[in-house]
């Protein structure tokens, strides 16, 4: 996408190093996600109009945020094993500068159909090396990179996303509870900090069949579970007392809501986002919603 944050270079750590400070002196934690998008890009995105990269050369029907505003992906090269070393040489390389920069852990992003994604189901990886094919050979990938990030920060500084049943960005795959099962049966190996899925996604509609798939994949894993998935207040009060999740995420709410912890202890009414402002421009629906006047929620 079009101004994505980088954190691979000393002036992405020093700049990055203000947020984290902010954060600390308020008492908080900080955890960044490291997020190759893999075939979602475009060319004119990347030095020199590069070619994409993805497990195999297939390209999306998807689009991506471009000068030009919302286009057409690119068709992608399909990821030779150089590539594949060098691209888990670079999530570890990110690792580092995340510690430099003060975060307290990691996540590592392998949902929405970016390219770890890309590599776990089978609609995008049609690999017949030991990357592709079966299951567990789909799965190294991420554990290639889990590995690797874990060697810099600790596992106890390491999460990981998932999205299971997703079919953003043009992503699906013939048997989801043999591939995520795989996956997760992997990861409970490494004692990560927790697992963070998208359990569904806003807009698209949630099928029995998913709900089922993502309920047998969460009793599988035995640590610290985060759920994610268009939650409201109500709804991850609910989740959090049955015993479903241990914590939740928001994500659109905290574009247009920057008090928005204080918002849901309050019970108080939320902002809308604009749509509009999404994905680039300047501080117009970015850095200009207002705070909620706690005299008034009183």
């Amino acid at each position: 996408y079009i101004n994505t944050p980088g954190i691979y270079n000393d002036k992405h750590i020093e700049a990055w190093k203000k947020i984290t400070d902010a954060v600390h002196e308020e008492g908080g934690k900080i955890y960044v996600q490291l997020w190759h998008v893999g075939r979602i890009s475009h060319r004119s995105l990347l030095p020199h109009n590069t070619v994409p990269l993805a497990p195999s050369a297939l390209q999306a029907d998807a689009q991506t945020f471009t000068e030009e505003g919302p286009t057409q992906v690119s068709e992608p090269k399909a990821m030779d094993i150089n590539d594949i070393i060098k691209t888990v040489n670079d999530y570890s390389h990110a690792a580092g500068c995340a510690q430099k920069a003060g975060f307290d852990g990691v996540e590592v992003h392998a949902a929405n159909g970016y390219l770890i994604d890309q590599f776990l189901q089978d609609k995008t990886n049609q690999r017949e090396d030991n990357y592709g094919g079966s299951a567990d050979n789909r799965v190294r990938f991420l554990t290639d990179v889990v590995g690797a990030v874990i060697d810099v920060c600790g596992a106890g500084c390491v999460g990981v996303r998932l999205s299971p049943t997703g079919t953003f960005n043009d992503m699906s795959d013939s048997n989801p509870l043999q591939t995520f099962g795989t996956a997760i049966e992997n990861l409970k190996s490494y004692g990560l900090a927790y697992l963070h899925m998208v359990e569904s996604f806003p807009g698209i509609e949630t099928q029995n069949d998913d709900t089922a798939i993502m309920k047998q994949l969460i009793d599988q894993w035995d640590g610290f579970y985060i759920a994610n998935g268009d939650y409201d207040r109500e709804s991850a009060i609910q989740a959090i007392e049955s015993g479903h999740a241990d914590a939740i995420t928001f994500g659109r709410p905290y574009i247009s809501n920057p008090d928005l912890a204080k918002r849901l202890e309050l019970n108080a009414p939320l902002a809308e986002a604009d749509p509009n402002t999404f994905y680039g421009g300047d501080e117009k629906g970015y850095t200009d919603y207002p705070f909620l006047n706690e005299a008034e929620a009183a």
